[in-house]
């Protein structure tokens, strides 16, 4: 398939994300559910973790509710869930931890493209009730602003080397 062939089929695209956190339990659910608002139905969110809590945390979910944004779904899961036969097939793997971003990941189905936007753990804040709603507010503000950042990409005009090295900056920012 030539390049213009492949800028054209991108165009209608709905692309399948991936949020990669090692707990699954607040940036890669955040992540989730921005993504999800925000991408309008040209994209679909996923979330997973390397070694998943089970539970997402409770201030993950105020503060989505504070952000406006529905929970409905949100689960923590295990990213093999995402290597199984019968997946979606993923355009784009991002992880939003350190921890994720160093370990070894599965063979996702559809060879997508990945890139590391790290974010520290609002989890791992030892902070009073209200600090640590702030924490978590935070971290979910740089994520929107990546994720706003993503969706303002001309995706489907760029080639795969372009695309990759513009999603790779987001990270950066």
């Amino acid at each position: 398939m030539k390049k213009e062939e492949k800028r054209m089929d991108r165009k209608d695209k709905i692309y399948e994300v991936l949020f990669v956190c090692t707990h699954n339990s607040a940036r890669s659910i955040m992540a989730e559910a921005l993504l999800t608002s925000l991408g309008r139905g040209r994209f679909r969110a996923h979330s997973a973790g390397s070694h998943p809590s089970g539970q997402v945390h409770p201030m993950a979910l105020l503060t989505l509710e504070r952000m406006h944004l529905g929970a409905e779904g949100l689960r923590s899961k295990d990213w093999a869930e995402f290597a199984q036969p019968g997946a979606p097939a993923l355009d784009f793997v991002l992880t939003v931890c350190d921890k994720a971003a160093g370990e070894v990941c599965p063979v996702w189905p559809g060879q997508p493209m990945t890139a590391h936007w790290g974010v520290a753990d609002p989890a791992a804040a030892q902070d009073s009730a209200a600090d640590l709603a702030q924490v978590f507010w935070d971290t979910a503000t740089v994520l929107k602003r990546r994720i706003e950042l993503m969706l303002a990409l001309p995706i489907a005009a760029l080639d795969s080397l372009a695309l990759q090295q513009q999603m790779r900056d987001i990270g950066r920012q």
